[in-house]
């Protein structure tokens, strides 16, 4: 058998040193939050699609190329990724179909303009909604004019559309989330948490499971890790932050 290389070797051991971390890191935590905990679990169907959508931090760098279900490169290097293999392992006779149609840079109205195509024809039983955090940040980089108002308007609109074209879909909607580091500052605030009290209005009134992330960052850097351990530019999961969203989805679905 050929020896690895030192590149290859030292690659290896650091993947699972920062793997390792993270786990460590996250059972610290206990129940990352305890809002999380789901007192109606998400019941999965056999042959049942599960629909991650949103922004770049769930589409974490997807190869849009490939758009069947269950593929590593198509479900991206983040949370959607880590809830679907951990899904895919425990219920193999349920044999789920997990997809990922997260996009970057997208806002409410850009879900709306590829909604039939990438939700609605994927018929999904379960449908995961993370957005919100362009629909400031691209209007304080001058880029977009979206008030509250229209995001409330735009996402529960949305929202409406998909409960009269899939009735039987148990929506997701996840809290959107940022921490006071890299290019999250003081000028964020207090928009940024009307935005997250918007998604939750939003939630509510669509009868959907709420995933309460923001919540659990905050406990997370209560913990004593600093906010770049969790989110490296305030925006962007780290590897560790990207775990902590999927154990905190699963125990709002009840899936975890």
């Amino acid at each position: 058998m050929q020896t690895p290389s030192p590149f290859v070797t030292d690659r290896r051991n650091a993947m699972k040193t920062g793997m390792a971390a993270a786990a460590a890191a996250i059972a610290g935590l206990g129940s990352s939050a305890s809002a999380a905990i789901s007192k109606d679990p998400v019941k999965l169907k056999q042959d049942g699609v599960i629909l991650f959508q949103g922004d770049s931090i769930t589409d974490a760098g997807r190869d849009r190329k490939k758009t069947g279900p269950n593929h590593a490169a198509a479900l991206g290097r983040g949370y959607p990724l880590l809830i679907a293999a951990s899904l895919l392992m425990r219920h193999p006779e349920s044999r789920l179909k997990v997809y990922n149609r997260g996009i970057s840079g997208n806002k409410v109205p850009d879900l709306d303009g590829r909604w039939q195509n990438d939700c609605i024809d994927l018929k999904p039983d379960v449908l995961s909604i993370l957005i919100g955090v362009n629909d400031l940040w691209h209007m304080l980089d001058g880029r977009y004019d979206g008030t509250v108002a229209i995001y409330e308007s735009g996402f529960a609109a949305l929202m409406e559309k998909t409960r009269a074209a899939l009735p039987d879909t148990r929506l997701v909607i996840c809290e959107p989330f940022v921490l006071r580091c890299g290019a999250v500052n003081d000028n964020w605030f207090p928009e940024f948490d009307e935005r997250k009290a918007v998604a939750k209005r939003v939630a509510e009134a669509a009868g959907a499971t709420w995933v309460p992330f923001q919540e659990a960052f905050d406990a997370a850097v209560a913990k004593g890790a600093s906010p770049k351990y969790w989110i490296g530019d305030g925006v962007h999961p780290t590897l560790a932050g990207h775990m902590l969203m999927a154990k905190v989805w699963g125990e709002a679905t009840g899936l975890g």
